[in-house]
């Protein structure tokens, strides 16, 4: 086949853009070859389990699935009977980028809450967490948090401890999106265990896609008595591979080693020196008119930009708004973010910050125009 695009073109809308790992394409390239059993009776699937327990403990479970969407509705599912809810803060994944697949395909109520940073607590929880009993009111049942947050921020282990064991103390189970999971151990410095299962986390989706795969995300039980009827439900959602091997053959290169570290620390470091250029471009005068609206605490960056400029510098490198009305776009680094793309997105920017500047000025001291002979 022909190659179709342009090798040197990488920008900073999503990790979802890149390409897939050398490692997790050779990875699959061993996995091929001859019959293996499907459906996950496959030897990959059953290696998947022995490192999925040494990540999480013993007695954790895996599920591989497609996709991240796939692994929060069949997750959530697994832990809710018919008239659940889902305590969720309003950015999550699950209520604002899933094409309402918890509510249309899973019929989950999701009940909302805005906050900040992306962040719930245990105060902003009991906003939604009440109505018991009343057969009125969907019941909350679980709680969901997003590991790293969709603005980029990430939970400390003592803060998913304090959200488990509120909770756990109102009848209520906890699960986390960990589309970027890897992203916010690189950022804590701690072990996968310590801010999931040890913190009181009863299920996980663990992110791979974000992190270097080709395609594939993981249903991760740590608390088997908050979680029933995955192997029928997976398959039930159309989240059941026939090749299952494949995935997991991925997700084996990716834990087994290092390579999760690998990448997810780059990309967490693409994202610091990007903040560390414009921070400094800021401090000295030389970038004007640029803020930012959260902290950079894995491979995300979020900024508020003077109007026009994102989109002239969309021409060059292609990234997200955020919020439209204000002018914040979030910037993201994936394992594959050169130096060197910082260096020349540092450079445009600070170009078209300039231009937008100048504009002002001269906006600002152009004469007032007379008013016209009635």
């Amino acid at each position: 086949m022909t190659q179709l695009h342009d090798l040197s073109s990488r920008g900073f809308a999503s990790d979802n853009y890149s390409g897939v790992h050398p490692e997790i394409l050779e990875a699959i390239g061993r996995a091929n070859g001859a019959h293996q059993i499907a459906y996950g009776e496959d030897v990959y699937t059953e290696r998947l389990q022995e490192v999925f327990a040494r990540h999480f403990g013993e007695g954790t479970e895996a599920f591989p699935v497609f996709n991240g969407t796939g692994a929060n509705v069949v997750g959530l599912q697994s832990m809710l009977p018919r008239w659940g809810a889902v305590i969720c803060a309003s950015t999550a994944h699950i209520n604002s980028d899933e094409g309402g697949a918890p509510e249309k395909v899973a019929g989950i109520k999701l009940l909302t809450i805005d906050t900040p940073d992306g962040k719930l607590t245990p105060e902003l929880i009991d906003q939604q967490a009440w109505g018991w009993g009343d057969e009125h009111r969907a019941q909350p049942l679980v709680v969901s948090i997003t590991q790293t947050t969709e603005l980029g921020t990430a939970y400390s282990v003592d803060e998913v401890r304090a959200i488990a064991d509120h909770a756990h103390a109102n009848g209520m189970a906890l699960h986390m999106d960990g589309a970027r999971l890897s992203n916010a151990a690189v950022a804590l410095g701690v072990p996968f265990r310590a801010f999931t299962r040890d913190a009181g986390v009863d299920v996980l989706s663990f992110g791979g896609t974000k992190n270097g795969m080709m395609y594939g995300e993981c249903i991760v039980v740590l608390n088997p008595e908050a979680s029933a009827g995955l192997v029928y439900l997976r398959k039930l959602n159309m989240q059941l591979a026939s090749k299952m091997r494949f995935i997991s053959a991925q997700l084996i290169a990716l834990l087994d080693g290092d390579l999760w570290l690998r990448n997810a620390g780059h990309a967490n470091a693409m994202a610091t020196k990007l903040r560390t250029a414009l921070d400094a471009g800021i401090a000295d005068g030389s970038i004007a008119g640029v803020s930012f609206s959260q902290p950079t605490q894995s491979n995300a960056v979020f900024a508020v930009l003077p109007p026009g400029v994102a989109d002239r510098l969309r021409e060059a490198f292609r990234f997200y708004d955020w919020n439209p009305a204000t002018g914040e776009v979030r910037w993201m680094c994936g394992f594959d973010t050169e130096e060197t793309d910082i260096d020349a997105f540092v450079a445009a920017l600070t170009v078209e910050l300039g231009s937008a500047h100048a504009l002002a000025s001269d906006l600002n001291t152009a004469p007032t125009p007379e008013p016209a002979a009635r």
